[in-house]
């Protein structure tokens, strides 16, 4: 259902950097560009760290990584002297050019900046499409500035498999408070606890410092599961606690209190199909019910359904993740039951989509081979039949280009030997030229060994050609080759209807 594109997301921290500021430390800022057409375009820029050699930047890079194309990624630093967007105004710190493709292989990478700079880079795939929004606040926390009160920022770390802790997300700073009130913040929740709720999540409170020196006000630990319980409108409140002051005075009690407001788990399509709930997605529903995969299903299925006896359709889905382990399917039931797949005619198909829609993450590849290969087997149970009753149709629906083509040939080839034929409606405006060569029209269709289809059993039609029409027209093309391509089979076979004499 979706192209064979992984979502990464990119950390960097640095250690040793240049000091180009006189009277204080570098306040660098790391720039990540891609090279296209030889030219390198801006992708984007972490926050300053003010007074940092050792920085370990907050802000993520979020990139698209194609297995197979090269891309290259320059990470440039620069120190901050000016309050502007232009490169040329700052100071220029060092730089690190490599492969998209070398920093998701090593997962983290280190490298040299100069004799003394280093840089260190770690990639992790966003696998996992939920996403976690958190609303905080703090109350009565400690007074660390003379002449003011504090100014509160939170840090969000989770531990590794390691043990150790990584930065994860860091909030804003609020100035001049001990009750600051934090903008809601959403962060994959891959990147927060690696998907799993149950890992610890420690959470730091420092007082911001312009020289960089920031004052830790506490911290405490949690877990995504704990934090969910803020998420049918129960705040839920966390100690701040300084270890330090915890140890040095019994009648320490906390550093103040973080209130977790609100906490909402969801589902981040952009990296996939998109949302169905957002018009842009090909799986938007419409408020007149209907979306381009249900238009064809409907115009397509209402006619072929009059030649099922007992009207019932196994539908299956592919190339999406399914709960609760989210492992990548390319042949699952859209009902949930693999044991009994089957939808009560076009109608059931439809609301099993429907129902289906929120519960799968769309994912790549685009492999047509596991399905064809799945209803062969019941065709190849069927060649067993001494007269012309069963017939088997396909009916496949994509938006994308086929990531298998060899495997799906090669099965069309052997396919092409059974009772079935195989409609292929692609929706959206990808380039289909992959399914019109399947199509077998122009030429015989071969499989990967050679050997030749015995005959056209493909059938290919692109909605964006019908639009506009009268759904009897999509259905009319669709299935304008069906009829001969039942009859040639059975004719081969010299087979004839159950009801009539053969001749």
């Amino acid at each position: 259902l979706a192209h064979c594109i992984t979502r990464v997301e990119l950390s960097v921290c640095c250690g040793n950097l240049l000091d180009r500021d006189v009277t204080s430390k570098s306040d660098p800022f790391c720039v990540l560009f891609n090279e296209v057409d030889s030219s390198w375009i801006e992708i984007g820029r972490t926050e300053t760290a003010v007074n940092n050699l050792n920085p370990v930047f907050g802000v993520k890079f979020k990139v698209d990584y194609h297995f197979e194309e090269v891309q290259k990624l320059k990470f440039a630093l620069f120190d901050e002297d000016k309050c502007s967007s232009q490169l040329y105004e700052h100071d220029f710190l060092g730089e690190y050019i490599c492969t998209l493709g070398v920093v998701c292989y090593m997962t983290h990478c280190s490298w040299s900046l100069n004799s003394l700079s280093c840089m260190q880079i770690t990639a992790l795939e966003l696998s996992d499409n939920r996403i976690i929004t958190l609303t905080l606040c703090g109350r009565k926390l400690d007074k660390k500035d003379f002449f003011g009160k504090s100014d509160p920022y939170l840090e969000f770390h989770k531990q590794g498999d390691d043990g150790k802790w990584m930065l994860v997300h860091r909030t804003e700073v609020i100035k001049n408070t001990l009750d600051p009130v934090w903008k809601p913040f959403t962060v994959p929740l891959i990147s927060l606890c690696n998907g799993d709720v149950d890992r610890s999540i420690k959470v730091l409170c420092y007082d911001y410092d312009n020289d960089g020196g920031h004052d830790f006000i506490g911290e405490f630990q949690t877990t995504v599961n704990k934090m969910s319980e803020a998420q049918n409108s129960l705040e839920t409140e966390f100690e701040c606690i300084n270890p330090k002051k915890q140890k040095k005075k019994k009648s320490y009690k906390n550093s103040g209190i973080i209130i977790l407001k609100s906490c909402k788990v969801g589902i981040d399509f952009t990296a996939s199909n998109g949302n169905p709930r957002e018009a842009s997605s090909l799986h938007f529903i419409n408020p007149l019910g209907s979306n381009e995969y249900l238009s064809a299903i409907l115009a397509v299925g209402q006619i072929i359904q009059d030649y099922d006896t007992d009207k019932m359709f196994p539908a299956l889905g592919f190339g999406a993740q399914l709960p609760p382990d989210w492992k990548v399917s390319h042949e699952f039931a859209i009902n949930f039951d693999p044991t009994n797949p089957f939808c009560q005619g076009v109608e059931g198909i439809a609301q099993a989509y429907s129902v289906c829609l929120p519960h799968i993450r769309f994912y790549g590849p685009t492999n047509f081979s596991p399905i064809i290969t799945h209803v062969a087997r019941f065709a190849t149970q069927a060649l067993q039949q001494e007269t012309a009753a069963q017939y088997f149709t396909l009916l496949i629906i994509t938006d994308g280009v086929i990531s298998d083509m060899d495997e799906t040939r090669h099965a069309i080839v052997q396919a092409a030997k059974l009772p079935m034929s195989i409609i292929i409606i692609g929706v959206g405006n990808a380039d289909f030229a992959a399914m019109e060569f399947l199509d077998g029209d122009s030429s015989v269709l071969r499989s990967y060994t050679g050997e030749e289809a015995v005959r056209d059993i493909v059938q290919f039609v692109p909605f964006r050609d019908f639009r506009n029409a009268p759904k009897e027209t999509l259905a009319k093309s669709v299935l304008a080759e069906l009829p001969q391509q039942v009859t040639q089979y059975f004719k081969q076979r010299n087979l004839s209807p159950s009801n009539t004499a053969s001749e």
